[in-house]
């Protein structure tokens, strides 16, 4: 097999705050699919770093009375030991805010500069007078102008679903400081996509995507692209622009460049070369993991930057779907936003990655951890099946044959059977399917378990210990399970390393699935995988909801528990007048150019004709809910109310939810049994 030459990562981590299991997911799924390559014997390295840059790291740090340089520092710290405890295998974790980081971005800049994709106009923005710096809309709120909601963002109302300027709010405040903004202009430099058009338009068909992200790439494409406004003002903390003080590369400029920057620190303590790997023609190979919301930015903007700049692009772009927890998005009430560092205090890391590795797969589906069947999926497989094999054998060796397998194995067939498997195997982790290479594996263990059941080691032992047929059948089950390891491995490195001490053999490979072990002594049998017990998954969800409950609230925040604040009251009669309404969405999509609108259709029922009934409502949830997560869910609408002319269409009633905002919405869901067109009294 010839090795290749591969540069792999994940989606840098934001320095402002803990790792949680969604990013366990993607680095989980990046890491097992580097241990595969590597225990193929290809060349693979593996880099990432901490996304360091930004309004929000400013603020923070702010908040906290402590210096930027020391909040990244300690983030960093954290991110890294909670990596480790996950047994991600990093060849670099480094940081944007670094030299190397700085001279690439400024030298990909001037490319762009020279090459005339850099563009300088001024446009206006809302300002905060107190703290002196211009402000995004997610840090503007006030009254929607449409129907005049309070404490709305400055570019959605999440409770209409408007769209607006952060000019139009009605009383505008700053959610920073609590000013009043006033609008300034400003010259900011653009990067200009739409002269990418045409190549972006063949990479993103060229085989580097999934189809179903080049397929939502193609609406963009068709849409029209638009220049990217690359650049902030003082303050903000990141890389001043050169020859422009005052201005700072937005955030998303720098971290992409993040992960040149860490290979270069990397190579500047190896013999790699960067020019090797990012040069035009490298005939290395570049591989990106992603989550689907961070498409844009990976599939769009990096290419054709890099393209500008003389680089090479992106030979894949894999991107996946959220984690859900219990079948709901992660919720910090429900204890089920869950940090890194909380679940590693109470259960086995490798445990998680067990279970993530049996559902993932290539797609951009949501992966949902329902820790009901994590716990009887991971005790039933990897206990009860895979390290069964080896405690039901290893005694017999141990105590009866001095710890040496036989020279002969009772049943070659089945080790036959094992490793016919191991090249669909090896192509489904390639293909990042793992949830169908755990299908095959554990099948094969099945299989394995049925053979001892049938050969009844034990029942030969009453008769002879020293039976040479016991050690044919036992030297075959250990060999069979040293094959399930070797396919674990990946998935399970800790539990690969114990089993290479107990079996007395070194680092095993890929290709060592084709040898056996015969006349081969071994180690006295450790318990290597632990069952999980309910009683810790309770306590780390008792953990969450105690760390949710006392975690610090923002400077410019009561710390007392806001009052609860109710309408003026109404007559029955008034009530009387909103027809509320059981609907079924029956497609949701996301609305382009829209921050945080979904566009819903639902189905209400029948008419008196028996015509079906069929809405299209426009509501803020994007920020909480997923277009996929909703298809088929019961929800409450307000069926009567007039329809709304939006900028992105006409909004035909409001369905209905609760929550602060953002990502705290929950869609008021009626119970089963409901049906469309029900009426709500």
């Amino acid at each position: 097999m010839k090795q290749r030459k591969m540069l792999v990562t994940s989606a840098l981590p934001y320095a402002n705050g803990d790792i949680h299991l969604g990013h366990i997911m993607e680095v989980t799924q990046t890491d097992i699919w580097v241990r595969f390559q590597k225990l193929q014997g290809h060349d693979c390295t593996y880099v990432c770093a901490d996304d360091a840059h930004g309004t929000g790291i400013m603020l923070s740090a702010e908040s906290q009375d402590i210096t930027v340089q020391k909040l990244i520092d300690t983030i960093k710290q954290q991110h890294e030991q909670d990596f480790k405890g996950f047994l991600i295998g990093f060849d670099n974790f480094y940081t944007t805010h670094s030299e190397e980081n700085k001279a690439l971005s400024e030298s990909i800049f001037l490319s762009l500069k020279n090459n005339g994709h850099i563009a300088k106009r001024k446009i206006k923005q809302l300002y905060d007078p107190e703290k002196k710096l211009f402000l995004a809309d997610r840090y503007v709120t006030g009254t929607c102008p449409k129907c005049k909601s309070e404490d709305q963002y400055g570019d959605n109302c999440e409770a209409c679903g408007a769209t607006y300027n952060p000019s139009e709010l009605i009383n505008p405040k700053s959610a920073i400081s609590g000013a009043t903004p006033i609008e300034r202009e400003s010259e900011h430099f653009f990067f200009m996509l739409p002269a990418f058009s045409e190549m972006l338009t063949a990479w993103t068909r060229s085989g580097t995507l999934q189809d179903s992200v080049a397929n939502k790439l193609d609406e963009w494409l068709q849409d029209g692209l638009r220049d990217w406004d690359i650049s902030r003002d003082a303050p903000y903390f990141g890389f001043e622009i050169p020859g422009s003080p005052g201005k700072y590369f937005y955030v998303w400029l720098d971290a992409p460049i993040g992960y040149m920057a860490s290979f270069k620190n990397y190579c500047s303590i190896t013999d790699y070369d960067f020019n090797d790997y990012w040069k035009k023609d490298s005939d290395a190979e570049l591989y990106h993991f992603i989550g689907k919301d961070i498409i844009n930015f990976h599939t769009l903007f990096w290419p054709a930057m890099l393209t500008s700049a003389g680089y090479r692009t992106p030979t894949a772009v894999f991107a996946h779907g959220f984690l859900t927890v219990n079948g709901t998005k992660m919720s910090k009430s429900r204890g089920t936003f869950i940090n890194a560092r909380t679940y590693l205090d109470h259960l086995d890391p490798e445990h998680l990655r067990y279970y993530l590795a049996a559902k993932l797969s290539s797609g951009i589906d949501d992966l949902d951890l329902n820790l009901e069947d994590f716990v009887q999926r991971v005790n039933s497989d990897l206990v009860g099946k895979v390290v069964n094999i080896a405690s039901r054998c290893s005694g017999f060796i141990s105590k009866d044959f001095q710890g040496k397998l036989s020279s002969e194995l009772d049943s070659p067939d089945i080790l036959d059977q094992i490793q016919s498997y191991k090249d669909e195997i090896a192509t489904f982790y390639n293909g990042r399917d793992y949830g169908k290479a755990i299908r095959i594996i554990m099948m094969l263990a099945d299989k394995v378990n049925q053979y001892i059941n049938e050969r009844q080691p034990w029942v030969i032992a009453k008769v002879d210990k020293a039976s040479p047929e016991l050690q044919r059948i036992c030297s075959t089950g250990l060999n069979a399970f040293r094959l399930l390891i070797i396919f674990l491995k990946p998935v399970l490195p800790a539990t690969a390393l114990k089993t290479e001490a107990f079996l007395n053999i070194p680092p095993l490979q890929w290709s060592d699935a084709n040898l056996l072990l015969k006349n081969h002594s071994i180690n006295r049998f450790e318990p290597l995988v632990t069952r999980i017990e309910t009683e810790s998954v309770q306590t780390m969800i008792t953990d969450t909801k105690k760390a949710s409950h006392t975690e610090q609230k923002p400077k410019n925040q009561s710390k007392e528990s806001p009052e609860i604040k109710f309408e003026p009251q109404i007559e029955f009669d008034d009530f009387k007048k909103i027809d509320l309404r059981v609907a079924k969405i029956t497609s949701a999509e996301l609305v382009i150019g829209a921050d945080k609108l979904l566009q819903l259709a639902l189905d209400l029922g029948l008419d008196e004709e028996g015509q079906p009934i069929c809405r299209t409502v426009f509501s803020g949830i994007k920020t909480a809910y997923k277009p996929e997560d909703l298809t088929g869910k019961l929800t409450v609408v307000v069926a009567n109310l007039k329809p709304r002319k939006m900028k992105f269409g006409v909004s035909e009633g409001m369905i209905l939810a609760a929550g602060p905002g953002g990502k705290d919405i929950w869609l008021i869901e009626p119970h089963v049994g409901a049906s469309p067109g029900m009426r709500i009294t």
